[in-house]
């Protein structure tokens, strides 16, 4: 059919249906069937949006945010482990020391060590979480519970039940968004939605030249619109004879979100925008398209412009953080995060975003203190402690909650499970965890399960 007569076709069969009223059916309007609705949450929010950094592998808390000087004076001793290598029992270990320097930075005096001094620059602006553990020392499921709760089966991830719970201001971008070279352990499910509706899943953007294949809007008089309005017509039309067709649905809004991402990613994404002063914060040069600096900034630029959950993966399954043969492995890993970190809450600070934005970093465990071997350089998983930490959105700065022993073995105060870290995210986007579920399989579902409790103490 010449294209002349098509676009005629079109224009008869979808009964006008073209440039504006696929413009209507696209523009953010609060319908009530529309799951991606920007809505309030259950009471006020402190946090608008959150950045979620995530580092696979397992990063050592003694090495980095938990000092311990008394594990440096026992270097070399004996003592017996509770656990090792996933397997309760008695194992006879010897302590190992950490080979970094510890410094007590910014006015709060928080220590951090020689691996991140950047990120010592703005510990004014962090609440350290040093007595965090969870289910399982496990990539595969401490990889799964840090991002759904759960250990053993796949769920939604908690950036799904957060665009589940509030929608979206800007729908021509997702709310969920994953910037990740590569997939952890876990692959996608790490941003599945899993039983949520599928609009709710997170996007993957991989760094490179092309981060976004296939968004670009097709030049000349939009013969697109037509087909997309007699599209969305059809898909209407049976979905209304198939209601209960929640694939149809999630197809549908794929549809509408990558029609609204033909124009507004490709501004989203040209960081020529950005000053030279900018990149040379985040530690980019002018043309680069990868690299933690780059993952970085785009969150910022998607973060002014409404999506509501950023999820940064800093490395992927073949070059991660599991140092078990030399904690060597963790200075270039800490060098490629520490100063685009940094410059992230600089310039969120810098630009009055952070008080709105809720950033949160974290791993699926931290490491042993200990080791079968006398001056062995590298450490084994350890989920009983490990550090994460929070930033802007509503979270106190420039503390420290909960602390482990004196060796780094177990919690000793403010023990934090998964499940409270995940509450208090939720809590501080105005959203009860408690109170946010979803029906299935018979029963009502919730991302904490059936545990978890807000950290208060740590609230503005």
């Amino acid at each position: 059919m010449p294209t002349s007569s098509r676009r005629e076709w079109l224009r008869q069969t979808s009964g006008g249906f073209g440039a504006l009223a696929l413009a209507g059916l696209l523009a953010d309007q609060a319908r009530a069937d529309d799951p991606l609705a920007s809505r309030p949450g259950h009471f006020p929010a402190k946090a608008d949006r959150v950045i979620f950094l995530y580092s696979t592998g397992g990063v050592s808390q003694v090495d980095t945010f938990d000092p311990k000087p008394v594990l440096q004076a026992r270097h070399g001793q004996t003592i017996t482990a509770s656990r090792w290598l996933n397997k309760p029992g008695k194992f006879d270990r010897y302590l190992i020391k950490s080979r970094f320097q510890f410094q007590k930075r910014g006015q709060a005096g928080i220590p951090t060590s020689d691996l991140f001094p950047r990120l010592g620059g703005v510990v004014d602006d962090m609440c350290m979480l040093n007595a965090m553990f969870c289910e399982s020392d496990g990539h595969d499921k401490g990889t799964l519970a840090a991002h759904t709760g759960s250990a053993q089966f796949a769920r939604p991830s908690v950036g799904s039940w957060v665009s589940y719970g509030l929608g979206t201001p800007n729908r021509n971008l997702p709310s969920f968004m994953v910037l990740a070279p590569v997939a952890p352990y876990t692959g996608a499910q790490a941003w599945g939605a899993d039983f949520l509706p599928g609009c709710h899943q997170g996007t993957q953007v991989i760094p490179g030249a092309d981060p976004l294949p296939h968004v670009k809007r097709p030049p000349g008089p939009s013969l697109q619109e037509m087909e997309l309005g007699l599209l969305a017509r059809l898909n209407r039309t049976h979905q209304e004879q198939h209601a209960a067709d929640q694939a149809l649905e999630a197809r549908i809004r794929s549809f509408e979100t990558a029609f609204g991402m033909q124009a507004a990613a490709p501004e989203a994404f040209d960081l020529t925008r950005e000053s030279a002063e900018t990149l040379k914060l985040y530690g980019i040069e002018a043309g680069t398209n990868q690299g933690f600096g780059w993952q970085c900034l785009v969150a910022r630029r998607l973060a002014e412009r409404g999506v509501r959950f950023l999820e940064l993966i800093d490395v992927g399954s073949s070059a991660n953080w599991d140092s078990h043969g030399d904690m060597a492995d963790h200075i270039p890993l800490a060098k490629k995060i520490d100063q685009p970190i940094a410059a992230l809450i600089t310039d969120l600070k810098r630009r009055g975003m952070l008080d709105r934005t809720l950033v949160v970093w974290t791993t699926e465990f931290g490491r042993t203190s200990f080791n079968a071997t006398k001056d062995h350089p590298g450490r084994e998983h350890h989920n009983l402690v490990y550090s994460s930490w929070m930033a802007g959105g509503g979270v106190k700065g420039g503390m420290v909650y909960g602390k482990s022993d004196e060796l780094g073995i177990l919690p000793a105060e403010g023990r934090v499970h998964t499940h409270d870290l995940h509450a208090t995210m939720l809590h501080l986007l105005g959203l009860d965890h408690e109170r946010l579920t979803y029906r299935h399989a018979g029963r009502d579902f919730r991302l904490t399960d059936v545990a978890g409790e807000v950290i208060r103490s740590i609230l503005v």
